[in-house]
């Protein structure tokens, strides 16, 4: 039997599927590449020592999609793939809405036709808003500020519907917090293609002499130095809950949700003076507007995750930036 992994090229998809490996897992890649880079796989199978298959689709194209299906026995579906930039997704709503949605709706579609029940799917944090208080937990109300984090309230209110016509889906929906970090051998991290939408990559470019300087994009939030509070999470503790999220799912017919976070709020300010302790370098940084769609302070209760999944994130934020640069430096 094996796993799927729609989007397993990407950032975390590609450490969740180093995790799989590691644990014994036969692991199915499909990534069409927009946001990631052929090398991965092979740095995948570097790291691990181990093979996998990898298929170059996108998720739309349903005839090359359920060729993977025919092709390989697969038992269980960790769902990725799709656009994640907020900024973009409040200029462009139509493409994202088209792309994750409609590409969700195939994957389902061919995986009932296969008669494979059981799903992973990778949500956000972004679906709770701009919630009035912290730490957030999974009964929050959902109310997202932007096209992305609706894109993921849809599809998680699509796999709700699904399991409520089939009690025997099996479905872990998972929110993540803010995953920043490296595998800690510096073969693979965070490596988006253009401009950086995230913090992280944004400052080990920065670092590294990329670009010029940070653009912080707001100083007059509701926080205690202005700066918007997020809980940063190493990507590997993220991969790990993954692990822990499929073991609950090959043992219970279930629908779960759990959020994936530290459970502490960090500002931008924060990260920047972490990274630069850590590693030594200086950031320099330059204020500038809000951007469309983005909450003051988030962060989660992480509780459940522990309760229910055993599972809770073990690495701090000197770790997420050290294993950042290391990745960088590793890279050029």
């Amino acid at each position: 039997m094996a796993i799927l992994i729609t989007g397993g090229a990407g950032y975390i998809g590609s450490h969740t599927c180093i995790e799989l490996l590691n644990a014994g897992h036969e692991v199915v890649v499909v990534d069409n590449l927009s946001n990631s880079d052929i090398e991965v796989i092979e740095k995948m199978r570097s790291i691990t020592e181990k093979e996998l298959m990898f298929y170059e689709l996108d998720l739309l194209d349903e005839c090359k999609l359920e060729g993977v299906f025919i092709e390989n026995e697969i038992d269980i579906v960790i769902h990725f793939a799709g656009y994640k930039a907020v900024g973009e997704s409040v200029n462009e709503p139509l493409k994202y809405y088209y792309n994750n949605i409609a590409g969700t709706l195939v994957l389902l579609e061919l995986m009932k036709k296969h008669k494979v029940k059981k799903i992973i799917f990778s949500s956000s944090a972004t679906v709770y808003g701009n919630t009035t208080k912290v730490p957030i937990s999974e009964d929050f109300p959902i109310k997202p500020t932007n096209p992305y984090g609706r894109t993921k309230q849809i599809i998680e209110d699509i796999l709700m519907d699904l399991h409520i016509s089939d009690p025997e889906w099996s479905i872990v929906i998972l929110r993540y917090f803010n995953p920043i970090g490296a595998h800690e051998s510096g073969k693979i991290g965070d490596d988006p293609k253009g401009i950086p939408n995230n913090l992280m990559p944004y400052i080990t470019q920065v670092a590294s002499g990329k670009i010029d300087k940070l653009y912080i994009y707001g100083n007059d939030y509701d926080t205690y130095d202005g700066t918007g509070v997020r809980d940063y999470i190493h990507v590997v503790d993220l991969a790990k809950g993954h692990v822990k999220a499929l073991e609950r799912i090959k043992n219970f017919s279930c629908l779960d949700i759990y959020n994936l976070g530290t459970g502490k709020g960090y500002s931008v300010l924060d990260v920047i003076t972490t990274f630069e302790n850590t590693n030594k370098v200086k950031i320099p940084y330059v204020y500038t507007d809000r951007r469309a769609g983005d909450v003051s302070k988030s962060y989660c209760d992480p509780i459940k995750a522990l309760k229910e999944l055993g599972w809770k994130a073990e690495k701090n934020l000197e770790d997420m930036c050290r294993d950042s640069w290391n990745w960088c430096k590793s890279s050029k």
